[in-house]
């Protein structure tokens, strides 16, 4: 399975140099979003644009950075890698040598595949995947090894309930203009005075 890694940036109010994303553009994420080996010529068809104005517009998204990159989802459990663990961190360390060597420590671990500087009772949140028990003991030890961590509550996650790298999208809409057709772009013809696109 692929994967389409996408940033619609912060929304309600824009930023200086966010793009303006319209209808057709979320249209054309939300297929990538499911599988971004389709072609270009197949979304195009799926959207109502011809293919042209269809690779124009996605060539756009990712010079802008909101198609951030395209990557491979991998099984975790044929890879070895089906225990989650998450990890909640406290902290009495605030200095700027120790946060850097905290952040440089928790980067080198691949086993560390999100990391976030939380609000509230915990300071830090890791997600942890590993074979085993086992595997995440040894982590475990190599982290506190690298870095002081004065608390530090593993909890293992008894079943995934719902994962999914695609984010929402309506959200990026709420101070789009309406959409409007960009140069050149030929829309699929109409019928009874209504656009007629295919739907997934």
């Amino acid at each position: 399975m692929f994967h389409l890694a996408a940033n619609t940036g912060p929304r309600p109010g824009l930023h200086p140099g966010q793009p303006m994303l319209d209808e057709m553009d979320v249209k054309i994420l939300r297929i990538l979003q499911q599988d971004c080996t389709r072609s270009v010529a197949d979304i195009g068809k799926e959207v109502g644009l011809s293919t042209t104005p269809c690779w124009r517009r996605i060539q756009k998204l990712e010079e802008a950075g909101v198609i951030q990159r395209r990557v491979a989802v991998l099984d975790p459990v044929q890879v070895n890698a089906g225990v989650t663990v998450f990890v909640s961190i406290k902290t009495d360390q605030h200095s700027l040598a120790w946060l850097e060597k905290f952040h440089a420590a928790v980067v080198d671990f691949p086993e560390v595949i999100e990391f976030y500087r939380m609000s509230g009772d915990v300071d830090y949140l890791l997600h942890v995947v590993v074979p085993d028990i086992a595997s995440y003991d040894a982590f475990y030890k190599k982290l506190i090894a690298r870095v002081q961590i004065s608390k530090v509550s593993s909890a293992f996650a008894m079943e995934q309930i719902k994962y999914t790298t695609a984010l929402p999208l309506d959200f990026a809409l709420r101070q789009a203009r309406p959409p409007r057709p960009q140069a050149g772009e030929a829309h699929a013809p109409e019928r009874n005075g209504t656009l007629e696109m295919k739907r997934r």
